[in-house]
């Protein structure tokens, strides 16, 4: 159906094997199929077709069994507040945001700068971001199948370019939104304001200042950029623990050496070539799902490939989709040199 709609724009499907296979045979089709499926998504016009979100649709109700019925939804803001939503069971994230964003009095202008992440708690206070919420993905459903993690639906601003701050303070719902993420990421530890920085956004933050804030916080280390978990990375050897910090048109590792010391290491996105993700199983104790995050990257003339083991390996994936769609857009809008 997609070939119809969309012809040669998209993806050959991966070849069927006709005789029995082997276990070597379906782990390559497994990873034929997700490679396939994630080649698909790269074009917005095939995800946003009747077509895709219909098939996907009745894929996940049917996988865990849920009917279109009515419910109620929590959507959590970043300062630990949540709005309840009414929605149907098989309303996609792009509706259920739209819903959210009335009722914060979000205007419809503004709606493209948040999108929906599926957030877990820990029980030591820590909070993680597990992954960006597709589009086309019934959040409703989504929760229901990770209920074991204690994931819960919240709402974060969706850009990789601080500067796009600046547009969103003249409204009052979206600036309380931006300033309620940047408080939190200053209470977790996400971005590293020296001590004088520090004092100042604590005066702000106590004269209730939430413009001069965000405008000061924008100054600070890291901010604007994704935090991931620490994971553990092949690079420059293999089992080094990393904290990843994504932003600002890079990768940022600070990674710990088996010599205790630390090295911090900046992959450029305009120096990668190419990247994937890849699901590995199970860990050894049945408890955590194994994902590969491995990209392509210009080392002093080498192109070579660095792995991340990382569960937000499709976090990672979507703010460099992100990155690299907002140069693509400001170079539009800047059109050619003189």
């Amino acid at each position: 159906q997609l070939r119809q709609l969309f012809g040669s724009a998209v993806p050959a499907f991966p070849p069927k094997f006709y005789l029995a296979m082997t276990k070597s045979m379906a782990d390559e089709r497994r990873s034929q199929l997700e490679q396939y499926l994630q080649n698909v998504t790269l074009d917005s016009n095939i995800t946003n077709s009747d077509v895709f979100i219909n098939f996907f649709r009745k894929l996940q109700q049917d996988t865990f069994k849920i009917q279109t019925q009515r419910a109620f939804l929590d959507v959590y803001l970043a300062d630990g507040s949540n709005i309840t939503l009414d929605i149907q069971t098989s309303d996609t994230a792009e509706r259920i945001l739209q819903v959210a964003s009335c009722k914060m009095g979000l205007s419809r202008e503004l709606i493209k700068y948040f999108t929906f992440f599926f957030i877990q708690d820990h029980d030591d206070g820590a909070l993680s971001v597990v992954k960006k919420v597709a589009e086309f993905e019934l959040p409703y459903v989504s929760l229901q199948s990770m209920k074991e993690l204690q994931c819960k639906l919240g709402i974060r601003k969706w850009y990789m370019d601080p500067s796009l701050d600046m547009l969103l303070i003249d409204c009052n719902a979206s600036m309380n939104l931006l300033y309620m993420q940047a408080i939190q990421e200053v209470k977790m530890n996400w971005i590293k304001p020296s001590e004088r920085q520090m004092q100042e956004l604590e005066f702000l933050q106590k004269n209730t200042n939430k413009a001069k804030f965000l405008k000061k916080i924008r100054e600070v280390q890291f901010y604007g950029y994704v935090r991931l978990d620490p994971c553990i990375c092949d690079y420059p050897e293999v089992g080094c623990s990393a904290d990843i910090y994504v932003g600002n048109n890079e990768i940022n590792c600070c990674i710990k050496l088996p010599t205790n010391q630390t090295k911090d290491v900046s992959f450029k996105i305009n120096l990668l070539r190419s990247w994937q993700v890849t699901f590995l199983g199970a860990t050894k104790d049945g408890e955590d799902d194994t994902l590969e995050f491995r990209f392509e990257y210009n080392d002093s003339g080498r192109w070579e490939w660095i792995i991340l083991y990382t569960k937000q390996a499709f976090l990672l994936s979507s703010c460099l989709k992100k990155m690299i769609s907002e140069q693509m857009m400001k170079a539009t809008k800047e059109g050619p040199e003189m």
